[in-house]
């Protein structure tokens, strides 16, 4: 949930700030803004409702002059989208601006703290209070800027991500407390540092960066005779008072990856990349499978958690320990992890699953268990995420950046990664990878023009709809609910999945004359899922089959070749097509639909 920019050297700062929100803008695009300080020491500030080109085009973001600056792209939280809730925010003094990701869970008895001062407000937001309380404590306390950014800090509960910056001593902090956070060094010669929620903000410029931890206090500052720019970096919990040493590391992502090329949206590129990034997650150290493999082994009780796509990939994966392993793992929505708590052990291990690696829901869910003694292994995308630096072991997904919203080439990557996980504890790691390779070629074919082309006509058909049902059975049940989200999320024509067997347990009672059923299909489940297609066929429904072959009660035919065990991988990827075309048939956006944003880090 919102994206946060800042920059600082020798160029112009508009033109490097505002190509970051746009890369960013897929975590928010309610509205926008950026303040810079000018030559003369002024702020100058824009913002407005609206996605970031559409701002530009009215307000014209370019012409902001200075070479330091902030920006922000919102989703919001707390006020409604309006000009005034739009980030940056100022002090009353006009002295500090303030760019915020996460949720001041206290911000009522600080803005009554402020009010009672003489502060006013703006603003419906929460955000508001924090250049307020800044502005108090450098003039109540006569603390300078860093000092009065840590008091604040301190006093700031919940989840945040944070960045002021101070137009007398031109010192840009960050901040962060279980929201995304990243600083990126610049090439020496160049002399610039980068603060932003996501790597992808400042790729173009740099591949240098360093992953802040909660707690940590990045704080930029300039010479004024050399121009020389550095940070240091504090830990603002007040646990030590030296500066604290973090690497600086080079990702290994290229600007292609966070950009839509030849492709006209980027989740028609990320759906076509799983061609790629299937086997890379597969690409995996052998050594480490076969470690994590025997702490699943070795662990009484084991929870796969997850929410969204994840969860579905869990909920998939969860069929599969226990057909190919005998194993039995439980999968767990973890916005519910909490109701399980009694069941936590120091020998229990929890698998939480997560593309950002920031999801406020799935590290609620870790914390919980860290408490109880767990074990933790993480499953993520992003290398240096939240998730990450709270796992005791990491498995990466190695997709590269995914900027859609809707989450297409990390789920199948997830659903490799645990489809290793499952034949590495069956014993039969090798026969994994090999089958995991050869799915190249049916990936190929699915994501290919022809395919695409078929599921145009389907997505025609489906667009004058309001409702679509979907059915499958054993793991493609999950594939199901994962189709159905999908269609959702990006086309919001409502769509419900059905384990195949429960449609006669009140379901079939919405079926009429002419109503859409996707059906998955697969060798192990045709028999008792034909039988459900044609409980709906003989009331009229339109069927939809997807499957290794056409079966005469399919009034349309999507073939997807079968691959047993790992049927769930190729077969949700025409439905991410589908979501794709119904989304451009009603005309929305498919890399911003509405109301959701990429990485749910609020509650």
């Amino acid at each position: 949930m919102c994206g946060i920019i800042a920059y600082t050297g020798g160029e112009d700062a508009a033109p490097v700030l505002f190509e970051g929100l746009k890369r960013l803008e897929y975590r928010g695009y309610d509205s926008a803004g950026i303040v810079t300080i000018n030559d003369s020491g002024e702020f100058e500030l824009k913002k407005q409702v609206g996605k970031v080109q559409d701002i530009h085009n009215e307000l014209n973001l370019l012409d902001l002059s200075g070479s330091i600056g902030i920006a922000h792209t919102r989703w919001a939280t707390h006020g409604g989208v309006t000009q005034k809730n739009a980030h940056p925010h100022v002090s009353n003094n006009s002295e500090i601006a303030v760019i915020h990701n996460g949720i001041v869970e206290n911000y009522k008895e600080l803005k009554a703290l402020l009010v009672s001062k003489g502060f006013h407000f703006e603003s419906e937001t929460d955000t508001e209070v924090i250049p307020n309380l800044v502005e108090y404590w450098m003039d109540s306390k006569h603390l300078n800027f860093i000092d009065a950014t840590m008091k604040t800090l301190q006093s700031l509960e919940g989840n945040f991500a944070v960045v002021l910056i101070d137009r007398d001593t031109r010192t840009i902090i960050g901040a962060k407390n279980g929201s995304p956070l990243v600083l990126g060094v610049g090439e020496r010669k160049k002399n610039e540092l980068f603060l932003a929620s996501d790597i992808p903000a400042f790729l173009e410029r740099t591949k240098n960066v360093v992953y802040l931890y909660d707690g940590d206090m990045v704080v930029f500052e300039t010479d004024p005779s050399s121009k020389k720019r550095s940070y240091q970096i504090f830990d603002f919990r007040g646990r030590t008072e030296r500066p604290i040493i973090r690497p600086i590391q080079s990702v290994s992502w290229n600007l292609s990856h966070a950009t839509k090329g030849d492709f006209d949206h980027f989740m028609l590129k990320e759906i076509a990349e799983q061609v790629e990034t299937i086997q890379k997650a597969a690409a995996q150290d052998p050594e480490h499978i076969q470690n994590i493999t025997q702490s699943i082994r070795n662990a009484k009780g084991v929870f796969l958690v997850a929410s969204g796509s994840s969860y579905h990939a869990c909920l998939s994966a969860g069929y599969l320990f226990a057909k190919l392993a005998s194993f039995h793992i439980n999968t767990v929505i973890a916005s519910e992890f909490s109701q399980y708590e009694s069941f936590l052990k120091p020998e229990t291990l929890v698998i939480a699953v997560s593309q950002s690696g920031e999801t406020i829901d799935v590290l609620d869910a870790v914390k919980t268990a860290k408490e109880k003694g767990c074990q933790i292994v993480s499953i993520v995308n992003v290398v240096g995420s939240s998730l990450t630096q709270i796992s005791h072991k990491t498995l990466l997904l190695n997709s590269g950046p995914e900027i859609s919203v809707l989450s297409t080439k990390t789920y199948t990557a997830q659903l490799a990664v645990l489809s290793l996980l499952a034949y590495s504890l069956a014993g039969r790691y090798e026969e994994g990878v090999q089958k995991l390779k050869f799915l190249w070629n049916i990936v190929y074919n699915l994501t290919a023009a022809t395919t695409r082309n078929k599921i145009k006509e389907l997505a025609t058909r489906l667009a004058t709809h309001d409702h679509i049902f979907v059915l499958g059975r054993g793991p493609l049940y999950a594939t199901a609910l994962e189709a159905a989200l999908k269609i959702k999320e990006v086309s919001y024509i409502h769509a419900e999945a059905f384990a195949g067997g429960e449609l006669k347990h009140g379901p079939i009672a919405m079926v009429k004359k002419g109503t859409p059923c996707i059906i998955f299909v697969s060798r192990d489940t045709v028999k008792t899922i034909l039988s459900n297609a044609m409980e709906v066929k003989s009331r009229g429904g339109y069927i939809i089959g997807i499957g290794p072959e056409p079966i005469e009660s399919f009034d349309f035919f999507i073939k997807v070749p079968e691959s047993n065990s790992l049927n769930p991988i190729c077969d949700i990827i025409p439905i991410q097509i589908l979501a794709y075309q119904l989304a451009l048939i009603l005309g929305h956006d498919p890399d911003k639909p509405r109301n959701l944003a990429k990485s749910v880090t609020v509650r």
